[in-house]
């Protein structure tokens, strides 16, 4: 695991909802759960990251763990005109932000992330959709830029840690580190 290869450049826990999609105005929605960034996380097969708002929540949606490219938010400063490094990924509230994996091509399929401690095993879903918040949290025009750039969402089917820095992706789909920024395409059907 090289430090030019796949990275988990952060990892993002809250243990309760804070933007609500009801709410007409970002600040009426806004919950009062804290955020943290924590260096490590637990993660249980078929429940969640320990401590997450979507720990041990049956979803027919497979969302129990999110995933985020943080070319996808590069991708968003460079649609909206923003300077590089303006706007932070963790605020898009993906349990998972990564750089170096092209998340979309991941879709459906099984795959595994081993940050040192051994393999975390996911069943991969659909992509984690980007809400109105993102114009609220990162910068007007956010959630249209993020479509199809969202993130992923995952079950786990394995127990383990997932550390912050280098990380082995396992997977048997063909993954372009530089696509991880692209949108999906629509109108076919992903891998």
């Amino acid at each position: 695991m090289s430090a030019d290869g796949p990275q988990v450049v952060a990892l993002v826990v809250s243990p309760g909802h804070n933007y609500w999609f009801h709410a007409r105005d970002p600040a009426d929605g806004v919950g009062p759960h804290p955020t943290s960034y924590p260096r490590q996380v637990d993660v249980v097969a078929g429940q969640g990251i320990r401590g997450d708002r979507f720990f041990g929540k049956v979803s027919r949606l497979a969302s129990s763990v999110s995933l985020f490219a943080a070319e996808a938010i590069e991708a968003v400063e460079d649609e909206l005109r923003l300077p590089r490094g303006s706007l932070d990924a963790r605020l898009a509230r993906r349990n998972v932000v990564v750089r170096g994996i092209d998340l979309n091509a991941l879709r459906g399929r099984p795959f595994a992330l081993d940050s040192g401690d051994g393999p975390v095993r996911f069943q991969a879903a659909g992509e984690t959709s980007p809400c109105a918040w993102m114009d609220d949290r990162l910068a007007a025009g956010a959630r249209d830029a993020l479509r199809g750039r969202g993130g992923l969402r995952a079950e786990p089917t394995s127990s383990g840690v997932l550390r912050v820095g280098p990380v082995r992706l396992l997977t048997d789909a063909e993954v372009d580190p530089a696509r991880a920024g692209d949108r999906a395409r629509r109108g076919s059907r992903l891998p």
